[in-house]
């Protein structure tokens, strides 16, 4: 039996759909509605953001920021690692991937071909408006970004010696459905491209955080142009997210009970959770906590952590024990996985400022004391390339940014516990920085190259 991958079973499950002609997406569930939404059947604006809402459905599933994408971040780090309470995630923090195992790589690709769909529609041939249809358009550029950027940080050879990334698909239903890899700078260029499309389309009258604005495009694009080096861009794109003044660093008064509420002064893109569509027990509650708020308990704080934020810090308010275990209690709090996950929030902005002006002798020391300022720590009179490192850490503990963080900052993954997962010290370079391809997609994809070590 012909093995397919996952452009080919993408491409196959929407034309099962083909005929189905939707008149109204308002009391359909909109991952289903991307399924039946496709040439014929797409024919008005309201058609567009019911596919732009089940991309943003695929991007909560748990093997993606539902749960899997923000703790295999972490427990790959010098935040946390995996007690085996039920066998879960053992595998990612030991280091010793499974090719079997696909991680988020096909929840990836299905939220790119609903972006593509979207992007492919000509405004002038559908109902409804036609600025608010190129809004639309902007935000599945973003989402095309934002997604393929994720891969490449995973998959990518960037940090293990090599110059592959990943199939940077641009179409639905193309004529090629078995891409081969990209490279790194190729898919560098494509995402900024992406962005920089983004933010020409979109309008920024609508500032919903649970979609992707005009602004949450160039905060993005810091994102990006920091973890490539490109610090021009890196500044042009914070000062345009600063210069909006749509958003604001949260106070210290604010700081633990912020992580309660959802569409928070500082938060510039979250992904919807509620009581219909929650992760439950495979929620993030569930597995950084046993009480409070979970019951597997997996991810346990690593102790040292402990000593991270000195005293008034209110970030160490996050932390807790349950008996002897060190935890996270105060980010994701609600045990039935009902909290809004912040995929970009204003701090990152500012850090990323920070690390840009400090990369090319600007005044990095105010961006940084901006944080400290709202977090009841000391101010920094003078910064470098490790504070910057550590005030992210210190900032974006659990939230899944550690990893990346290190390996850009070409550092070693450094055994400092025996608590951790692995046997000892992965060095910068080391073909386990990046993930494996997924079986199927090698045995289905004559183009496909795997990673080296796999």
């Amino acid at each position: 039996m012909k093995k397919l991958n996952i452009l080919s079973r993408l491409a196959m499950l929407i034309v099962l759909f083909f005929a189905v002609n939707a008149c109204t997406t308002d009391d359909l569930d909109p991952s289903l509605e991307q399924n039946k939404l496709i040439n014929g059947g797409i024919t008005s604006a309201d058609n567009l953001y019911a596919i732009i809402k089940g991309s943003y459905s695929i991007l909560t599933d748990a093997a993606y920021y539902g749960r899997d994408y923000i703790i295999n971040n972490e427990v790959r780090s010098d935040n946390c690692f995996s007690n085996g309470n039920s066998g879960r995630f053992t595998t990612q923090a030991g280091f010793k991937y499974s090719e079997n195992t696909g991680y988020f790589w096909d929840e990836a690709y299905e939220a790119i071909a609903g972006a593509n769909i979207i992007i492919s529609q000509v405004p002038a041939d559908l109902e409804g408006d036609e600025s608010y249809i190129k809004h639309l358009q902007g935000q599945a550029y973003a989402l095309r970004a934002l997604v393929h950027f994720d891969l490449l940080k995973q998959y990518g050879q960037q940090h293990t010696g090599g110059t592959l990334g990943v199939p940077y698909v641009t179409e639905f239903k193309g004529e090629n459905l078995i891409p081969a890899r990209n490279t790194v700078e190729e898919c560098k260029t494509k995402i900024m491209g992406d962005l920089d499309m983004a933010f020409d389309l979109m309008d920024g009258s609508y500032s919903s955080t649970e979609f992707l604005t005009k602004y949450a495009a160039k905060a993005l694009q810091s994102r990006v142009a920091v973890y490539f080096g490109m610090w021009p861009e890196a500044i042009a794109a914070c000062e345009a997210v600063i210069d909006s003044e749509n958003y604001s660093i949260i106070p210290a008064s604010d700081y633990v009970k912020h992580w309660t509420a959802d569409q928070s002064a500082n938060s510039i893109f979250e992904l919807a959770f509620n009581s219909s569509d929650n992760q439950g027990i495979n929620g993030l509650a569930y597995i950084y906590r046993t009480t409070g708020g979970g019951s597997y308990g997996d991810v346990q704080v690593i102790d040292e952590v402990a000593d991270l934020y000195e005293d008034g810090d209110v970030r160490a308010g996050i932390l807790g024990w349950e008996d002897s275990m060190l935890r996270n209690i105060g980010k994701y709090p609600n045990n039935k996985g009902e909290d809004n996950v912040i995929v970009m929030r204003y701090e990152e902005v500012i850090l990323n400022y920070a690390e840009a002006l400090y990369e090319t002798g600007g005044d990095a020391l105010t961006q940084m004391n901006l944080i400290t300022s709202n977090r009841g720590a000391s101010a920094y009179t003078s910064v470098s390339k490790d504070d910057i490192l550590n005030e992210r850490r210190k900032e974006f503990i659990f939230e899944g940014h550690r990893f990346e963080d290190l390996v850009r900052f070409g550092k070693d993954i450094e055994k400092i516990s025996l608590q951790q997962n692995f046997a000892a010290t992965i060095p910068y370079g080391d073909y386990r920085l990046s993930w494996p391809i997924p079986k199927a997609e090698m045995d289905a994809n004559s183009n496909m190259v795997q990673n080296k070590g796999y």
